[in-house]
């Protein structure tokens, strides 16, 4: 199969090299004139600050204070094992209650 006719007959458009030249010379101007204009803004004073809310803080000392809580590796390797075959049952009255009471804790109000 072979493919004729293409860009329909007409002769194929000539590149006009200096035109070419032009375009990517005003390109690069104007890329460099951007560099120019952010290094300058980055050169002046910054007065950029950071200040935490209270309620950040403490979401800060309870992750760190989370990191740090020891693991009883064998407690949790029990509850997997217990998990995995099914044995393990839950209370729902028992976790509606600790949930109400970790709620009560946590927003002070009463359970």
């Amino acid at each position: 199969m072979s493919i004729s006719n293409i860009n329909n007959g007409s002769p194929k458009a000539s590149v006009d090299n200096q035109k070419l030249s032009q375009q990517q010379q005003a390109l690069n101007n104007g890329n460099a004139q951007q560099t120019n204009t952010q290094k300058a803004a980055t050169v002046g004073v910054r007065q950029d600050s950071v200040s935490l809310t209270s309620s950040a803080q403490q979401l800060s000392q309870v992750q760190r204070k989370g990191t740090e809580a020891p693991v009883n590796q064998e407690k949790v390797d029990r509850l997997k094992k217990a998990i995995q075959s099914g044995e393990y049952k839950i209370n729902p009255e028992s976790l509606a209650q600790k949930i109400s009471t970790l709620e009560s804790e946590i927003y002070g109000t009463k359970a």
